[in-house]
């Protein structure tokens, strides 16, 4: 598989599920997995990419640095799961477009079978298990681990 040149320094990813929503049909899936949207740090910012059913938001916040947003957001109710970013020169499988569908393609994920917020989460959680990326540090620098 070709990789781009260039992208060496990719930013580091995590994946946020969410279990609200306001779209009726949304509630026939797994309560806690009914949305996704992507956290970047790209070394200077934090970057969130939203897909949200009318528009995808994308907002880089004004935090600082030393601030630890997937942390934040953990606290706060949510699942967060570390992602790796991979750039390739394989064209993505042909999808309908859905928060899932979005992160995927952020993330450069090429697996058509995941179609769910849970079959994301799933998905990461166990390429995270083969890795030892799926640290988060708390702002105290001990390491938790996302349950």
């Amino acid at each position: 598989m070709k990789t781009l040149d260039g992208l060496k320094n990719l930013p580091q990813a995590w994946v946020v599920f969410f279990g609200d929503t306001d779209i009726a049909w949304l509630k026939i899936l797994k309560p806690g997995f009914r949305h996704c949207a992507v956290l970047m740090d790209d070394g200077q910012n934090w970057i969130t990419i939203d897909p949200l059913s009318n528009y995808t938001d994308v907002t880089v916040h004004p935090f600082p640095h030393e601030f630890n947003l997937p942390l934040w957001m953990r606290d706060t109710g949510h699942k967060v799961v570390p992602a790796q970013i991979t750039r390739s020169m394989r064209p993505a499988p042909i999808g309908i477009y859905s928060c899932v569908e979005a992160v995927k393609r952020v993330l450069g994920l090429h697996c058509w079978q995941i179609i769910t917020p849970w079959q994301l989460y799933r998905h990461l959680r166990k390429t995270e298990n083969l890795r030892t990326f799926g640290r988060i540090k708390s702002s105290k620098g001990d390491t938790t681990w996302e349950v």
